[in-house]
C-alpha cells in the first residue's frame, strides 16, 4: 500500500477490542524478560554475587534464543485443544511463568546460585515459548498489513510498558519490599496476560491451517515431522532466495550490541551509586516516556522513509544510546546526566525494536508462522545470548588494566562498534531492493 493510501488511524481503532488484548499479551510477554535477565543481575549484584557468575547466569537466557527447536510443536500440536491453538498455548506458557517467577521467590539466594538459576530457567523456557504463540497469534488474527502494524506497535509498546516496570517499579518495591516480594507481585502480574487469552479471538484461519496439516500430514508421519521441521525453512529460502541468507546476518547482527552488554548495565549503576529508587524512579518517568516516543518516532519515520531506511537509522541510535552510557562514569551518582542518558537509551532502543519486529513480521507465511517467526527471533538473540554471558569476564579483564569504572566505559563503546556491521548489511540489502523494483523484480 502506498503512503497516499495507507489509512489513518484513529483514537477509536487504538481502542478496538482486538488492540485492547494486543496490549495485555504485551505486557505479559514483557514481564518476565528483564526478570531472568538485566533485573536478575541487579538482585544477585545485591547479594553481592561477582560479575563473573552474573554474566554466566545471564545464558538461562539462551532459551529465547532456541525457539525454533520447540515451534513447530506450537504450529502443530495443540497445548489445550479447547482454546484453539495459539490461545491453547498461550495460556499453558503464562501459568508456567508465573509458577516459575514464584518459585524464583520463594527459593532466593539462600538456597544457592543453581538451585535459582534453575527456577530462572524454568521462567525463561516458560517465556520464550509464550513469545512463540504470540507472535503466531499477532501475524494471524491481522486483516491486512496495515492492522499487523497497529498490533505490532501495541505489542510493542505493552512489551516496553512491561520491561520498564520490571526494570524501574520493581527495583523500587525490592528496595522497601525486598526481592522475593517483589517477584511474587510479579508472578501475579501475569494474571493480565492469562485473562487476556481468556477473552482473546482464536485466529480462524491458523486453526483451518493447522486442522488440515494434522490430517493431511500428521506430525507423528515421517511427511508431516518433515514439513514441521524442514518446511518453515524450505518456505522461507524458497520465498526470499538469495537474500534470504544475507538477510538472516544481518537480522542476527541488529540486536547484538544490546544484548552483550545487558548484563552488566544494573550492576554498572549499582557501581557509580545509584541506589535502586533512582534507577526505578528513573526508568518510571523519562525511561517509560522515552519507550512511548521511541516505538511512536518509528512508526513515523517507517511511513516516510520505508522499513529499511528505518532499520538503518535504529541500528545507528541504537549504538549512540549504548556508547552514552560511558560517559556516566564522569557524572557518578549525578542524577540529570544519568537521567538524559537512560532516556537517550531507551528511546533508540524502541526505535530499533519495533523497527525489527515489523521487518521479522513481514518475513513470515501462513502455515508456518510460529516456526518461522521463532527462527528469525531465534536468529537475532542467539549469538547475542551467548556473547552476553561472557561480558561479566571481558568487564573483569578490562578493570585489571584500567580501573573498574574505565572498563565499564570501553565495554560500553566497544558494544556500541558492534552495529557497524548490521548497519551496513541492511544498507546493501536497501540497496538491492531499491534495484529490484527498479528493474521490475520481486524485492524477495
Amino acid at each position: 500500500m502506498s503512503q497516499r493510501q495507507r489509512r489513518r488511524y484513529t483514537f477509536r481503532d487504538y481502542m478496538n477490542p482486538t488492540v485492547l488484548v494486543m496490549l495485555a499479551l504485551g505486557f505479559s510477554s514483557g514481564l518476565p524478560f528483564l526478570l531472568v535477565g538485566n533485573t536478575f543481575g541487579f538482585w544477585l549484584r545485591d547479594e553481592h554475587t561477582g560479575l563473573k557468575a552474573i554474566g554466566f547466569v545471564s545464558w538461562v537466557g539462551l532459551a529465547y534464543s532456541l525457539q525454533f527447536a520447540w515451534a513447530p510443536l506450537v504450529d502443530r500440536v495443540p497445548a489445550l485443544k479447547f482454546l484453539g491453538q495459539r490461545r491453547g498455548w498461550l495460556l499453558a506458557s503464562q501459568v508456567a511463568v508465573a509458577f516459575g517467577l514464584f518459585a524464583m521467590a520463594i527459593l532466593g539466594t539462600v538456597h544457592g546460585l543453581s538451585v535459582l538459576g534453575a527456577a530462572a530457567l524454568v521462567v525463561a523456557f516458560a517465556s520464550a515459548t509464550q513469545d512463540i504463540a504470540l507472535a503466531a497469534w499477532r501475524i494471524e488474527i491481522a486483516k491486512d498489513a496495515d492492522e499487523l502494524g497497529l498490533l505490532t506497535a501495541a505489542n510493542t509498546l505493552a512489551y516496553r510498558v512491561a520491561m520498564v516496570c520490571t526494570d524501574s517499579l520493581l527495583l523500587v518495591s525490592a528496595q522497601h519490599l525486598g526481592w522475593p516480594l517483589s517477584y511474587t507481585l510479579c508472578g501475579l502480574g501475569m494474571g493480565v496476560g492469562i485473562a487476556a487469552t481468556l477473552l482473546a479471538p482464536e485466529p480462524v484461519k491458523a486453526d483451518q491451517v493447522a486442522a488440515r496439516k494434522l490430517k493431511e500430514e500428521p506430525l507423528w508421519s515421517l511427511r508431516g515431522f518433515f514439513d514441521a521441521v524442514a518446511g518453515p525453512f524450505i518456505a522461507f529460502f524458497k520465498a526470499h532466495g538469495a537474500m534470504a541468507l544475507l538477510m538472516l546476518v544481518a537480522i542476527a547482527l541488529y540486536r547484538l550490541p544490546d544484548f552483550v552488554r545487558g548484563p552488566m548495565v544494573n550492576p554498572f549503576f549499582h557501581d557509580i551509586g545509584m541506589s535502586k529508587d533512582m534507577v526505578g524512579l528513573s526508568r518510571a518517568t523519562m525511561g517509560l516516556g522515552s519507550a512511548f516516543l521511541g516505538v511512536a518516532a518509528a512508526g513515523v519515520v517507517s511511513l516516510r522513509l520505508g522499513l529499511m531506511r528505518t532499520l538503518i537509522l535504529g541500528a545507528v541510535l541504537q549504538s549512540l544510546g549504548i556508547a552514552a552510557n560511558g560517559l556516566l562514569i564522569y557524572s557518578g551518582s549525578n542524577v540529570a546526566p544519568f537521567v538524559l542518558v537512560m532516556g537517550l537509551d531507551d528511546f533508540s532502543l524502541s526505535f530499533a525494536a519495533i523497527s525489527l519486529v515489523a521487518y521479522m513480521s513481514s518475513l513470515t507465511s501462513l502455515g508456518y508462522v510460529a516456526t518461522q517467526y521463532a527462527l528469525l527471533s531465534s536468529v537475532y538473540a542467539l549469538a547475542g545470548k551467548f556473547l552476553k554471558g561472557l561480558s561479566g569476564l571481558i568487564v573483569d579483564w578490562l578493570a585489571a588494566q584500567f580501573g573498574l569504572m574505565n572498563a565499564y566505559a570501553l565495554f560500553f563503546i566497544a558494544c556500541a562498534a558492534i552495529a557497524i556491521p548490521s548497519v551496513l548489511l541492511f544498507a546493501l540489502l536497501a540497496r538491492t531492493h531499491r534495484l529490484n523494483a527498479d528493474l521490475g523484480v520481486n524485492p524477495a
